[in-house]
């Protein structure tokens, strides 16, 4: 592990070591860095200027506590933070993070099926505690979309038949945002203590993620906290995807790392995956046999200047298409 000279740090004011990490990721997140510069109004103007600031030297982050009416001296939750932060920020630049879902709840008696598409900026993923079993955010995902049947005492008041009956709700994705973020719920409360307590289950994070209705998304960052609810820590794991080169952030010191390897780790906490272009965005192969059949030999052998055009055209998309398959 060696000394990082190309990013600098953030200071910490007392107990801002969750907001640090928080914004050490939205500024290497290239798209958000970018549209939050285009902008004077929402938070943008202070994220911008914290950012312009942080690209020549470790700086501090006085005014944007100050804006988010922070008290430097209590520590606070890193992903309440990020979601703060993301909804007072401009549409352009929050739309990155912004995913839809879509919720079909389906009454068993009459069959009527009611739909919400709530929005969302980062999906919650129970952990489960075991000695014996390996959680993986695989498992967490499955178990986020899975089916959910209401019976019992558990049934749902259905409009249709006024009454209470047993329902099925299913999840989908209607919009995969740019940026995937999830929550490892690692603080759940506890009602025989009466409080919140810290779920250390260990787990396994995969660096690239499968996403239902066929969606890749690949990890570039993640939030860490040790310790306890009140007394621990968080720092950042991010990748600069520029140079293809893992740091950590730990407030005002960064240090360059190894490839990230988060096997059986019990300290993640929130995990930033950036979507994969999907291969039927690509230019399909009998648009591509089309054109060319269209660019065919003039006479003598020559192509006329709208021949030419096409043929351009081709080039360009079978550039496309080689970017496209070397990049997955």
């Amino acid at each position: 592990m060696t000394a990082a000279v190309q990013h600098h740090g953030l200071r910490n004011q007392g107990a801002t070591c969750y907001l640090n990490s928080v914004l050490q990721v939205l500024f290497m997140t290239r798209e958000f860095r970018e549209a939050v510069d285009r902008h004077t109004h929402y938070l943008d103007r202070h994220l911008g200027d914290l950012f312009n600031e942080l690209q020549r030297h470790t700086t501090f982050t006085h005014t944007l506590t100050h804006q988010l009416s922070i008290r430097v001296w209590e520590q606070e939750d890193a992903a309440e933070y990020f979601v703060e932060i993301v909804t007072r920020s401009s549409p352009e630049a929050s739309q990155i993070f912004r995913g839809q879902l879509i919720h079909k709840t389906k009454c068993s008696k009459c069959n009527t099926v009611k739909k919400t598409e709530p929005h969302f900026w980062l999906l919650p993923l129970a952990l489960m505690d075991s000695n014996s079993k390996t959680y993986s955010v695989v498992d967490g995902i499955r178990e986020f979309f899975r089916d959910s049947h209401f019976r019992g005492l558990d049934q749902m008041y259905c409009e249709e038949c006024d009454d209470k009956v047993d329902a099925t709700v299913t999840c989908e994705v209607k919009h995969h945002p740019e940026v995937l973020v999830l929550l490892l719920k690692r603080f759940d409360f506890d009602y025989h203590y009466m409080r919140y307590v810290k779920s250390h289950q260990a787990v396994d994070v995969n660096l690239s993620l499968h996403i239902p209705e066929n969606q890749t998304y690949e990890l570039y960052a993640a939030v860490d906290h040790v310790g306890d609810l009140r007394g621990g820590h968080y720092t950042a794991t991010i990748k600069n995807q520029d140079e293809d080169q893992w740091y950590n952030f730990n407030d005002e010191r960064v240090t360059r790392i190894r490839p990230i390897r988060l096997e059986k780790t019990k300290n993640a906490y929130l995990l930033f995956y950036k979507k994969k272009q999907k291969m039927s965005d690509a230019p399909k192969e009998c648009e591509i046999i089309k054109i060319e059949n269209q660019c065919r030999y003039m006479k003598n052998g020559t192509f006329t200047p709208k021949n030419m055009c096409l043929l351009f055209r081709v080039v360009i998309i079978l550039s496309i298409v080689v970017v496209t398959l070397s990049r997955t």
